[in-house]
């Protein structure tokens, strides 16, 4: 087959399949004897696959799509193999950097801040609800409120403030 009429001759149905049945049993192989893994060997021939043949009529040697595939194949492997390594070496960052106690959450504490919450004015609550709750900036808060972002910072001050009264007046 001349190159050109490979790739001209993938517009003819099955012919993709027929390309798949011939070269995904060695392709496979080769994918397990790098992966180790018949799985991931799966994964790296279908992505393989689907990369070359989306750009068959692009190709220099459409013949030659055997030794693309392979190339294809060991390219993902590699690029698998340092998208992993960089994964483990951000968890072993991560791991020095959190704090080795972790508490689980105080429900009594959560319920004595909703109390607390539903205490505040209405503008006061969706302010404080807003900043905190949905992280939003003063200034997508001044928005949402349709208010400035001066009023924003006074209102979320005012409702901290009366939030701790609260708390610590249930306390005493």
């Amino acid at each position: 087959m001349v190159g050109t009429d490979v790739a001209e001759d993938t517009r003819r149905p099955g012919r993709l399949a027929e390309l798949y049945e011939r070269h995904a049993p060695a392709a496979t192989r080769l994918a397990y004897l790098l992966s180790g893994d018949h799985d991931q060997a799966e994964d790296l021939v279908h992505d393989a696959f689907v990369r070359v043949a989306g750009r068959l009529r692009h190709l220099r040697f459409p013949d030659a799509f055997d030794s693309y595939l392979r190339r294809t194949i060991v390219n993902l492997h590699t690029s698998r193999l340092r998208r992993l390594r960089r994964e483990r070496e951000y968890m072993e960052r991560e791991r020095h950097t959190r704090p080795e106690e972790s508490f689980p959450p105080d429900v009594g504490l959560r319920e004595e801040l909703w109390r607390a919450l539903q205490t505040l004015p209405g503008r006061q609550r969706a302010a404080v609800v807003l900043r905190y709750y949905e992280d939003l900036s003063e200034r997508q808060t001044a928005e949402v409120l349709g208010c400035s972002i001066a009023a924003v910072k006074s209102a979320v001050a005012r409702a901290m403030r009366a939030l701790r009264e609260g708390i610590r007046g249930e306390d005493a």
